[in-house]
């Protein structure tokens, strides 16, 4: 099996698995329990927010685990609008965020809040001049993720709070970084980041929202609570102890892994290149963690005159797996939002694959790929159905 989706959900490390199990079966206390049992997972879930702050670089916030990203972005886009509220009703975003951020944006949009859309240009790189006239002394949020989970592409979030600062505006400044945690430096200027715990070999489940110190949001779920007031509900020790092993793991030698997936991920493209006529390489060609360049992990091509779909599952046949799109909204009717916002016509969206890359991949796989979709490309413009 190669495994090319791991921007949707990536395999869990033995290691995270072992403690989780542990935890399962020998630490399985409630957190909240003033036996030796309760301060046992009490303890692990101290070790994992220490772990997890040192993997963000949480130097002047604090952690706040959730059950993954969507519940992360979530809680940090309710929380700011109800909170700041009373200084302004405008919110910035990009016209190709995630779901989890749209939604809550057209939510808040139906409450009265002025919700304003930036766009992207061809490869998914943000308007900043469009970004810059969104942003005034009325925005209360502006919300980017860090990079795009279709396209790859690096945002300019830093330079979003720089804006805001020059614009007096009185808001936070939100990142969705499950795309990028433990593969890209974090944006050192976000007031809020989101972090799923799946994209990094960690467990479905998990993730956390780093909280700027002294920006207080109201919780999202109450009741007991748990997470300092800021998230009631008995804490998941398995799921955070897990999240916080993959981060440390991820983190540990990032530099150097994303170097090796960069290489992968030009390899694959050149072959593309090599063996295939009438692509279109829809992410920005350079991979690093600069703005307007590509996450080394993600990789999105249209191939003309084919159907996505059916090439996804011809390469099924072989054992290889992609995607031809986001996995949160592939279960949805319609053509990608991301690529429509990147202007790509109908027919070049219809013929679109995304490759992302995990630690588990290996150059060797790649010349399988090619090969396998080579093979799969000419066959259907071959048979011409397609065009």
């Amino acid at each position: 099996m190669i495994y090319l989706d791991n921007s949707a959900t990536t395999r869990q490390r033995r290691e995270v698995t072992e403690i989780m199990v542990k935890h399962m079966e020998d630490t399985f206390g409630n957190p909240s329990s003033l036996y030796q049992l309760g301060v046992d997972s009490e303890k692990s879930v101290k070790a994992a927010r220490k772990q997890l702050d040192a993997a963000a670089g949480c130097k002047s916030g604090h952690i706040c685990f959730t059950s993954g990203g969507t519940e992360a972005d979530n809680m940090a886009i309710f929380g700011a609008a109800e909170a700041l509220k009373r200084r302004g009703r405008r919110i910035v975003t990009s016209a190709v965020e995630h779901p989890a951020v749209l939604e809550c944006c057209r939510r808040l949009a139906a409450e009265e809040f002025e919700v304003v859309y930036v766009g992207v240009d061809d490869k998914c790189r943000l308007d900043v001049s469009q970004l810059e006239n969104a942003i005034n002394e009325d925005t209360i949020l502006v919300t980017l993720m860090h990079v795009n989970n279709e396209a790859g592409t690096v945002m300019p979030v830093d330079e979003a709070k720089k804006i805001m600062r020059d614009k007096n505006s009185p808001g936070v400044l939100h990142c969705d970084a499950v795309q990028s945690f433990g593969k890209l430096q974090m944006p050192l200027e976000a007031d809020l980041i989101s972090i799923s715990g799946h994209k990094i070999h960690g467990p479905k489940g998990s993730g956390a929202l780093y909280i700027r110190n002294g920006i207080n949001l109201p919780a999202l779920i109450v009741g007991g609570g748990q997470e300092n007031g800021r998230r009631s509900g008995t804490e998941n020790v398995p799921a955070i102890a897990g999240l916080g092993l993959a981060a440390e793991m991820a983190c540990s030698d990032r530099k150097s892994e994303m170097k090796r997936i960069a290489d992968m991920r030009k390899y694959l493209i050149d072959g593309f290149r090599s063996e295939i006529e009438d692509i279109i390489i829809n992410s920005p060609q350079e991979a690093g963690g600069g703005t307007g360049q590509c996450c080394p992990s993600v990789l999105s091509v249209s191939f003309l005159g084919t159907r996505g779909e059916v090439l996804l599952h011809t390469l099924e046949q072989d054992g290889i797996y992609v995607s031809t799109g986001s996995a949160c909204s592939s279960n949805k009717k319609g053509q990608s939002h991301v690529l429509k916002a990147m202007g790509l016509k109908d027919k070049e969206i219809e013929g679109t694959l995304r490759f992302s890359f995990g630690r588990f991949n290996c150059a060797e796989e790649m010349d399988m790929v090619i090969d396998k979709v080579a093979l799969a490309v000419k066959r259907f413009r071959k048979l011409g159905s397609f065009r």
